[in-house]
């Protein structure tokens, strides 16, 4: 579809505009991808400091049956379902940043903000285990933000199936807005009605392909019945403007530079 630096035609993004997902294609070089999925083998198996962490251990089958996100390695184990912080991590962080990723950035948030990090996470499924993911939007008072966050880009690490647990989606639904005040999952009778087999997309991808994804669009994912396991690395990326609602505010890291910022700074080292 284009190089690993390449730009998005107009053509793509009316698809994304018109669907609410996007497929890249290939995001990662050979040795990117590598050095990733070494990366996080090291941090699930304890070898490598996890301290800035926050780690998930995988509790299989229903949502409702997760264990609590703990701070760093508890256990030396490939089965964990959620790592957060990966932005402290150099590999992840290198491919976060790529020029790609801000191309997309700019083109939904504008050139004129700083485009920052809400989360960059790995998402897990073990092989044989994986817990089913119900049908939710990205958004909503849950997230404890002033304004929603639009954009997520998500790369598996390991061939996405459907047979072990690849992201499914109804394209299209991020036009119906926000569901709930609160947002994630949605209402049942909703489900029912909309998220029929027949409106279903898998979105299967090879090692080192990427999506765009509307925050709002509706998605879900199945268990692990494969020995393949299906590692993925999510990232959400927010207007630099946004501001946190809890009494705890959080702040978020900057990612790339606005455009109008970057062609000051240059100015005034000319000047």
């Amino acid at each position: 579809m284009f190089g690993f630096e390449g730009t998005l035609s107009e053509e793509q993004w009316v698809e994304y505009y018109r669907k609410g997902y996007l497929k890249l294609g290939r995001t990662l070089s050979d040795a990117e991808l590598k050095g990733l999925q070494e990366r996080i083998d090291q941090i699930m198996l304890g070898q490598v400091d996890t301290s800035k962490f926050s780690m998930q251990l995988d509790g299989g089958g229903d949502y409702s049956n997760f264990n609590r996100m703990e701070r760093g390695n508890t256990k030396a184990t490939l089965e964990y379902r959620k790592i957060q912080g990966l932005e402290h991590d150099e590999r992840f962080h290198s491919f976060m940043s790529k020029p790609l990723f801000r191309e997309a950035c700019e083109r939904v948030y504008g050139a004129h903000v700083d485009i920052v990090m809400y989360r960059a996470m790995f998402m897990n499924k073990p092989a044989k285990k994986g817990t089913h993911l119900p049908w939710h939007q990205d958004a909503g008072e849950q997230w404890g933000l002033d304004r929603d966050p639009e954009l997520t880009v998500w790369t598996a690490l390991d061939p996405a199936t459907k047979a072990n647990g690849c992201v499914k989606v109804v394209p299209g639904t991020h036009h119906l807005g926000l569901l709930s005040k609160h947002g994630h999952v949605i209402d049942k009778d909703f489900e029912a009605r909309i998220c029929t087999p027949e409106n279903v997309v898998y979105v299967e991808l090879a090692p080192g392909e990427s999506v765009l994804l509307h925050n709002w669009l509706l998605h879900a994912s199945e268990i692990n019945t494969t020995e393949i396991p299906r590692r993925a690395f999510s990232v959400c990326y927010m207007d630099g403007r946004t501001r946190s609602t809890r009494e705890k505010p959080e702040s978020f890291p900057v990612v790339f530079k606005s455009k109008v910022e970057e062609r000051a700074h240059e100015t005034s080292l000319v000047a």
